[in-house]
């Protein structure tokens, strides 16, 4: 287990600044998910960590040692790739061998730690077969074993999942975790899935562009975004924004599709926008068929439905605006109707629309 501590750490490659100032410290044994849309820097961060990717600045510290001019195979840290990369020669025992026989590691440690990860993997009746003979999951395994063989301090996993159908990954995320649990090892994990990251992360790093946008933890990430990009890329169907004006009042948000009364968490985020246009965002999760005797409604015509079993994703079409609900499967919608849906203001999310960051976190 080790405290791994990146500094201010950048990567350029010329002119393009793929990762600027990147700076987080995790805890002892924690699990940090990078996460992000392509090109945002995640991969290129734990290439910085795992010494395959020259820092351009700023210093990368395990348990207190600086290791950014460590080769890599001195950081102590082991790293599971995207592909698998097996040695389609080697049977599985000898390709979760290999590394430690290239480290002249003796005969016995090698069986005890083969044995040993094998075991907690659930692998050991295929020890004696070759890559080909195994399904995907199996080769994810041995992957996995290769890099537990080497008792490192770091875990490093490069989106490990993501040749795997969608079954077998869900059953692998609770097999990582379950891994993770048992040997309590500092790990970090890179995914472009906001549902994989919400579901394994202790604490999330979302990055955009190269550039942290917030730290948290999944559900800090889910209730109190940061900025309107996180909003959006948190959450499953994503947050809907829909542009509102604050009354002058400073006490309603109004448009031409209607007006929602502010409740009174939100009264004293507004008072510097009163009558200026916020992002007004409401998850699909928080809308609701409205009642007849129901103010506050958006209304709109419903343009597509996706059912998906409990509940369904309904598209609004608001005045030209899209907004998605999840409607419980009680309520019978149907393509081409009108639709009024109420949102619980409790879970409003406000965001300026100049700089996109959430208002609550200016009060």
């Amino acid at each position: 287990m080790a405290i791994v501590s990146v500094e201010h750490v950048t990567k350029s490659y010329g002119k393009t600044i793929a990762v600027h100032e990147f700076d987080l410290e995790t805890q002892d044994g924690e699990f940090v998910v990078l996460v992000g849309p392509s090109g945002c820097g995640k991969s290129t961060t734990l290439r910085m960590l795992a010494g395959l990717e020259d820092v351009s600045g700023g210093r990368i510290l395990i348990d207190g040692r600086e290791v950014q001019n460590v080769p890599s195979k001195d950081r102590d840290i082991a790293m599971v790739f995207q592909s698998y990369a097996l040695y389609p020669h080697m049977d599985v025992f000898s390709n979760m061998a290999f590394g430690l026989k290239m480290r002249g590691t003796p005969k016995s440690e090698i069986l005890r730690r083969v044995r040993d990860a094998a075991s907690i993997l659930d692998i050991e009746p295929l020890l004696e077969r070759k890559p080909r003979e195994l399904s995907g999951g199996q080769r994810q395994r041995v992957a996995l074993g290769r890099a537990i063989v080497r008792e490192p301090q770091v875990f490093l996993m490069d989106e490990p999942l993501s040749n795997l159908d969608a079954q077998l990954r869900a059953g692998m995320r609770a097999e990582i975790l379950k891994l993770h649990q048992r040997l309590g090892v500092t790990a970090f994990y890179v995914t472009h899935d906001q549902v994989e990251a919400m579901t394994m992360g202790q604490r999330i790093v979302v990055m955009r562009e190269g550039w942290i946008q917030q730290i948290s933890t999944p559900l800090g990430l889910y209730d109190r975004p940061a900025n309107r990009f996180v909003a959006g890329f948190i959450g499953n169907p994503a947050m809907n924004f829909l542009k509102m004006r604050v009354d002058a009042d400073g006490k309603r948000l109004q448009a031409a599709f209607g007006g929602i009364g502010l409740p009174d968490r939100l009264l004293a985020a507004v008072q510097s926008h009163r009558d200026r246009e916020v992002w007004v965002g409401v998850r699909p999760e928080d809308l609701s068929v409205a009642a007849q005797a129901d103010t506050d409604v958006l209304t709109g015509t419903v343009e597509l439905i996706e059912p998906l079993g409990s509940v369904s994703d309904v598209r609004v079409n608001v005045e030209g605006a899209v907004v998605v609900a999840q409607i419980s499967r009680e309520s019978v919608v149907r393509v081409g109707e009108t639709l009024r849906l109420r949102g619980d203001t409790a879970h409003l999310h406000l965001f300026d629309t100049e700089s996109d960051v959430n208002l609550l976190d200016r009060q």
